[in-house]
């Protein structure tokens, strides 16, 4: 390899996210869509499959928990950071609309547990631990953490819409790099 194509490559991997913070970044995503499809379908299913779909959306909303901890640890610790583009307003609206998908995205996980809690039900991690209920069942206060559970839940859909449609922008209207550093190697 010629020492420009040597030094090239160098420099794009030095433009890319290290493995693990893409991993983090596609399984949000996959998370977050699926948990969406599930609360957005299961009204249109009989009532057992519908408990089984409510269920599924539980353990995947606890997985979520988990995966967004272990990813803020990462980045606040050990995941690359990536120099900021020379212009400064497309960097603090891409730095802006992270932040906010990261405070919708904890937002949700606490109003997921506080509705269930609410309900007075306990819920469980694929069947195999219980979470139990931390305070007694308070209907009103269940509907009231429904509706916000909800509107936080379609806010996420569309602002990563928008983060979505924003890197296929820079992929084939700016024909730049940003999408390809999220992509796996």
């Amino acid at each position: 390899m010629s020492d420009t194509v040597q030094e090239q490559a160098m420099t794009d991997e030095k433009l890319r996210y290290d493995p693990l913070t893409i991993a983090f970044h596609w399984v949000t995503a996959l998370l977050v869509v699926t948990l969406f499809a599930l609360a957005e379908s299961w009204g249109f299913f009989p009532r057992g499959t519908r408990h089984n779909l409510e269920a599924l959306h539980i353990s995947l909303g606890i997985l979520l928990a988990a995966v967004l901890i272990l990813r803020i640890v990462w980045r606040v610790s050990r995941g690359r950071r990536l120099p900021a583009v020379e212009s400064q307003i497309p960097y603090w609206a891409a730095k802006g609309a992270h932040h906010l998908l990261y405070a919708l995205l904890i937002g949700q996980i606490v109003l997921g547990f506080l509705f269930r809690w609410a309900q007075g039900e306990t819920f469980t991690f694929f069947g195999l631990f219980a979470v139990p209920s931390a305070f007694p069942p308070d209907k009103a206060f269940a509907g009231t953490i429904g509706e916000a559970h909800d509107l936080v839940g379609w806010a996420i859909i569309l602002l990563a819409g928008l983060h979505a449609a924003a890197a296929l922008f820079h992929h084939y209207g700016l024909r730049d790099n940003t999408l390809r550093r999220m992509l796996p190697h």
